[in-house]
């Protein structure tokens, strides 16, 4: 049996519905008419495939004979996923001849599209007179004018005629027969036939517009396939559609494995009855995405101008030198803009644009000609390598993603706008009954729980699970999901014979090492944390406790004198304790990391020397570098402390001559104190002198030493 099958792209909507009326309607009508005049063939939907991505995929089967139309009607929301991911597929020997489908425009523009149109609602005689010239068959009824029978003949027109005493208006059609022109009234008309194929199927497909447009957030899809014999066809798509969801019933009982019911609650939001279909469900997140192929797309195309008067005169060509094609062009366009602007120049005229700026349009012009040439030469060697079947598979098959499918075992049926919960699994699991304590989940009691491993060979998806001890409800829980033969641990209750109590300890910190390297001494200091669960269990059972405590070994936090956790996670360390009926017991948790810190030695980090000096963890050897830095900085000190002496001399000298000058403005010359002030002034003078020169030789030795001190205390190292 050969197979026809077509991946429908977005240019199958050419054959829309709304296709003009031209050359196109006479090609389309030959080709569609056999199938269109048929009763089209219901394809039921026959398989469903719904996935976590909020798409499903949909596949309708069926058998058409011969020439076949399947006519399908989808939300506007969905006709972009359905143009790009329809699959047509003929197992019989035919093809799929096209797919129509509804065009956004206006329903009024739709109609106008058609050779009658239909819009503002026509009378009879309105759709006859737009049909002038079209040849008809007439059945009229037997009156005093007309003889009963069929008329067959060519529309002349419609005219109005006042008939009666009263001069009532009446509607008459004109009709040239084999006996001539007849004038019909409209009321004798029984009936009326286009002779005219195409314009039966024209007034036909407006019929279907009008239908359609009652629901305007509807589209109509046709698919037309053309072939002979009854053979089988296809077609799958993927459309919007709720995500399926999944429950659980978890069953524990004493002596017995716990027991795993699951469900899946699936929707069937379509106008459509789902009758007997195979449903699989996917467990994955395909990506998927929308675009916007139903909305008609234009790009800018240049505009090119003729050559105006270019055929005024004959244009003589030069030979060339190799010159590329567009070289060529652009010479003897500008050859020809040349002669055009002296022949406007000989009779007057000036030209009334840029001639010159043709030859940009020309250039882009002759350029786009060339990449459509070589866009259709691409094309035609992917249509002949299609054809020839050398096209190879891009990809490797293979695993994408975390996928996996529940295959509904019988056929399902689902009204539409209706629900169901479907049973995926139900098995018997491993599982072991744990008590999980968390102090931010609650800080007293911890909670019953599972831990389970997934045995049931196929994958959980994330839902929620109502627990039953027994017959008896025991709580409700969340699972997440959890892969084939993964461990996971659920919580379902508050295990109230059990306590905790938390106690964090002092802590303590100890400075473990003391090194130098050039000035910059590094400190490592050993901080502990401890925490004590204190547990009781005042049940009547053995518990088994999974203590949740807070993983911190992104702060380099380590275990020390702590039995090994059970499980870790990026947020907790489970701990696996078992405390005996009416037990009281303590769980420890200790941990430590080393925390370094650095510091530079300044010529003001005298404390901080003093410091490391007083460490029992500093070598001796640093202590005694330590003990000279201080020596040097004792030398620095005693000359700032001389230096600040003299600049303190020389404050209080200065301050005194300020005083004694003041005196002498105020003092008689010939006074005898007067001459002791000058004295004084002048003996004043020679000691500032003095400690000036001092001044300026301890500052040279205070920057000495404090460069010494520098020095020194950046080259300190073990």
């Amino acid at each position: 049996m050969s197979k026809k099958w077509l991946l429908v792209a977005p240019v199958a909507g050419v054959l829309g519905v709304g296709a003009a009326v031209g050359i196109d309607k006479v090609f389309a009508a030959n080709e569609a008419n056999k199938q269109d005049l048929k009763p089209a063939v219901n394809l039921p939907i026959t398989r469903v495939v719904l996935l976590n991505s909020g798409v499903g995929y949909f596949s309708r089967s069926g058998e058409v004979d011969g020439d076949a139309r399947v006519d399908l009607t989808f939300p506007e929301s969905d006709i972009n996923d359905l143009l790009k991911s329809m699959v047509l597929e003929d197992f019989g020997k035919g093809r799929i001849s096209a797919v129509s489908y509804d065009s956004r425009e206006p329903i009024a523009r739709t109609l106008s599209s058609f050779a009658i149109n239909l819009n503002n609602n026509p009378t009879f005689s309105g759709i006859v007179s737009q049909m002038r010239g079209e040849r008809i068959e007439v059945q009229v009824s037997a009156t005093a004018a007309n003889q009963p029978g069929k008329l067959v003949g060519t529309i002349v027109g419609v005219e109005k005629q006042k008939s009666g005493a009263q001069a009532t208006e009446i509607e008459v059609l004109n009709m040239w027969c084999a006996e001539g022109v007849r004038a019909i009234k409209f009321s004798d008309i029984q009936s009326l036939k286009f002779t005219n194929p195409i314009i039966e199927s024209e007034f036909r497909r407006a019929l279907d517009v009008l239908a359609l447009s009652h629901d305007s957030q509807k589209k109509s899809v046709q698919l037309h396939f053309a072939g002979e014999g009854k053979r089988k066809v296809q077609v799958g798509y993927v459309i919007e559609a709720p995500i399926w969801k999944t429950s659980y019933r978890l069953v524990m009982a004493e002596k017995t494995k716990p027991y795993l019911q699951g469900w899946a609650m699936v929707e069937n939001p379509t106008d459509e009855d789902w009758t007997g279909v195979k449903m699989a469900l996917v467990s994955g997140r395909p990506i998927s995405f929308k675009m916007d192929l139903y909305n008609p797309l234009y790009i800018d195309r240049p505009t090119v101008e003729p050559e105006l008067f270019a055929s005024l005169r004959p244009v003589t060509y030069r030979g060339g030198f190799d010159l590329p094609e567009s070289d060529r062009v652009d010479r003897v366009q500008d050859e020809s803009i040349k002669k055009l602007e002296d022949t406007l120049s000989s009779k007057g005229k000036k030209p009334q644009a840029n001639l010159y700026g043709l030859r940009a349009d020309k250039q882009q012009q002759f350029q786009s000609q060339k990449d459509q040439a070589y866009q259709r030469d691409v094309v035609k060697d992917l249509a002949a390598r299609i054809e020839t079947g050398t096209v190879g598979n891009s990809a490797t098959a293979g695993s994408l993603g975390d996928f996996f499918q529940y295959t509904i075992d019988h056929p399902v049926t689902l009204p539409r706008q209706k629900s169901a919960m479907l049973p995926i699994i139900g098995k018997d699991i491993e599982g072991t009954r744990v008590s999980i304590y968390n102090e931010f989940v609650q800080a007293k009691h911890p909670l019953l729980g599972l831990r389970f491993k997934n045995t049931s060979g196929a994958h959980l998806n994330q839902g929620p699970i109502t627990v039953f001890e027994g017959n008896t409800y025991a709580g409700d829980t969340r699972v997440l999901d959890v892969q084939p033969n993964e461990v996971r641990m659920v919580s379902y209750a508050i295990d109230l014979g059990t306590e905790v109590d938390p106690k964090a300890g002092a802590g303590k910190q100890q400075i473990t090492s003391v090194k130098a390297v050039k000035g910059i001494v590094t400190t490592v200091t050993k901080i502990t944390d401890e925490k004590t669960y204190r547990i009781v269990n005042r049940s009547q059972t053995d518990r088994t406790l999974m203590i949740e405590h807070p993983n911190r070994t992104a702060q380099q936090f380590k275990l020390v004198d702590t039995e090994k956790p059970f499980e870790d996670t990026p947020e907790v360390l489970r701990f696996r304790t078992t405390v005996k009926a009416t037990e009281t017991k303590n769980f420890t948790v200790k941990e430590e990391r080393d925390v370094s810190q650095s510091f530079a030695l300044t010529n003001g980090a005298e404390d901080q020397i003093r410091h490391f000096i007083n460490l029992s963890e500093a070598s001796p050897g640093l202590k005694a570098k330590l003990q000279e830095a201080l020596k040097v900085k004792g030398e620095w000190d005693a000359v700032r402390r001389e230096l600040a002496q003299v600049v303190a001399d020389l404050s209080r000298l200065s301050a005194d001559q300020d005083r004694i000058r003041k005196n002498l403005r105020e003092t008689p010359k010939e006074a005898e104190v007067y001459d002791t002030y000058l004295k004084k002034l002048a003996a004043q003078e020679k000691e500032i002198d003095k400690l000036t020169d001092q001044q300026k030789k301890l500052m040279a030795d205070e920057f000495k030493a404090k460069k010494k001190y520098d020095d020194y205390l950046s080259n300190i190292g073990d």
